[in-house]
């Protein structure tokens, strides 16, 4: 290691690495009984929360391999993570629309049981996170998906209980174009935090 106080140290590198193997674990997991869940109650808001922990697992990969590297590469794998959260969006936006024209009213206990589990997950995640959050471009980026996570839970949690009190199935793709919005906005400060992030590389 050199000497010039660029690289984190030791300890801080292994927490870090814990942190996101953790992250990754949960959120891959999560994503297969999500998406599972989803579909089986025939809830946009429960398939794009699956999505969703997908592309979170794909961020905390992304995030442990730079670990270690250049800052340029870090920035870029931060830019990645932020590109691909927006192409995530635009495909949560695109399927509250088909399921508008040919969906059925989902079912209101499965997702508030699913998101009850996905929301006690990610609230781990991020407290695993919360310590890195003001550290390296990549980092903040992987604590940005999970906050993003946390807020699309309690949405469908919310959704969740609507349809169950009036069976009304529009509060699902309510909550499921919010979500695709959110996520959305959360892309663009990600790379909006990659570019703050170059000028100084």
């Amino acid at each position: 290691m050199s000497d010039c106080g660029c690289e984190p140290p030791a300890l801080e590198t292994a927490a870090q690495k814990h942190a996101l193997r953790i992250a990754l674990a949960l959120n891959a997991v999560m994503f297969v009984v999500e998406l599972a869940s989803g579909l089986r109650a025939g809830s946009t808001g429960l398939i794009a929360d699956g999505l969703d922990m997908l592309s979170d697992a794909a961020v905390y990969a992304i995030a442990l391999v730079a670990i270690g590297a250049s800052s340029r590469f870090k920035a870029n794998a931060a830019l990645g993570s932020g590109i691909a959260l927006f192409a995530l969006g635009l495909g949560l936006l695109a399927e509250v629309a088909r399921r508008f024209f040919a969906g059925a009213a989902p079912e209101g206990p499965w997702m508030i049981a699913v998101a009850s589990i996905a929301l006690v997950v990610n609230v781990i995640v991020l407290r695993l996170l919360a310590t890195h959050r003001r550290g390296e471009v990549h980092l903040r980026a992987a604590w940005i998906f999970t906050r993003a996570d946390v807020v699309a839970n309690a949405a469908v949690i919310a959704s969740g209980l609507a349809v169950l009190a009036t069976g009304i199935g529009y509060f699902d793709l309510i909550v499921g174009a919010a979500i695709g919005l959110y996520v959305l906005r959360e892309a663009v400060e990600i790379v909006s935090e990659v570019r703050q992030a170059r000028r100084t590389v």
